[in-house]
């Protein structure tokens, strides 16, 4: 006998919940805030739609599912179910927070505060969640999301839904090698700031800034492209480094190779730091195309 579908409701601590847990009263908080020519009330409103919007989904699951719930914060360390629908509730930034826990299981994003979200990742309203909870077991009407990966020689693995960025964890210098997988020319020694691959999902974030900052002849990618971008962070030449691999395309099976020369970088995902990948002087990991994408209920 197969289970009955599970409706997990991913959220996260509102601003309202940190200033209460930092300051410990209402009062206290609104004192702190109304001292800096700020108010309370707006962030306050925000988590009362944020709390109708999880009671309205939450009442929208069908009396036959199961059904749970997960904070942000807690993401890594709980364990989704093949037969779940993850229903994501809040910014479109949770989306690709929970993406990189996924394999293959559909996700709904829910908007609580539309007109401030982009809606780019969380489409719909809570009104809507019934009808496309129901939608979701058909297995019809979701995009395929491109993923990122990045595997290291250890057998390390990340992915992500927007990007993946390999750096120094602090604002110390990135020093590497780096060149396609391919091994059909030499790798480069770089001294930068970091290099970032994204998506076409990330064309819409962090990626489209540097691409724009960078002046960048390069097309990019759409949600659905299989392509990937990458650029180099302030790259600059020395005795030692280069400066001609600074941006590109991969296409395909085509991986991007990286050998660390620094005493540690750090590799992370969709600006989730503290679950992150530690590599030493020497390592190496391949960036490319992920084989799991992520199902988007459009």
């Amino acid at each position: 006998m197969s289970l009955a579908p599970r409706a997990v409701l991913v959220h996260r601590t509102s601003e309202y919940e940190d200033l209460l847990a930092r300051h410990g009263t209402r009062g206290q908080a609104e004192f702190f805030l109304s001292s800096r020519g700020r108010g309370i009330r707006e962030v306050e409103e925000r988590h009362l739609r944020t709390r109708r919007a999880l009671a309205e989904v939450a009442g929208a699951v069908p009396l036959q599912w199961r059904q749970a719930r997960v904070e942000r914060a807690d993401l890594d360390r709980f364990l989704f179910a093949p037969e779940d629908v993850v229903v994501v509730v809040g910014q479109d930034g949770l989306v690709a927070n929970v993406a990189k826990y996924l394999d293959g299981q559909p996700v709904l994003g829910i908007d609580t505060d539309p007109g401030r979200n982009p809606g780019v990742l969380v489409r719909h309203r809570p009104a809507d969640a019934a009808k496309l909870l129901r939608a979701a077991v058909t297995g019809g009407g979701a995009d395929e999301l491109t993923m990122v990966e990045a595997v290291a020689d250890d057998t390390q693995r990340l992915l992500a839904l927007n990007e993946i960025f390999l750096g120094p964890p602090s604002h110390q210098t990135a020093r590497y090698r780096i060149g396609p997988d391919s091994g059909r020319s030499a790798p480069e020694p770089q001294a930068s700031s970091g290099v970032l691959v994204g998506t076409g999902t990330g064309a819409t974030g962090w990626l489209r800034s540097l691409w724009l900052e960078r002046g960048s002849a390069l097309p990019l990618p759409g949600p659905c492209d299989p392509r990937l971008m990458w650029f180099v962070r302030e790259a600059w030449p020395s005795p030692d480094t280069r400066t001609s691999l600074v941006e590109g395309v991969l296409e395909g099976d085509a991986r991007l190779r990286l050998t660390v020369e620094s005493d540690r970088l750090v590799v992370f995902g969709d600006g989730m730091e503290t679950d992150a990948l530690e590599l030493t002087w020497g390592q190496s990991v391949r960036l490319g195309r992920a084989d799991t994408a992520l199902r988007l209920l459009g």
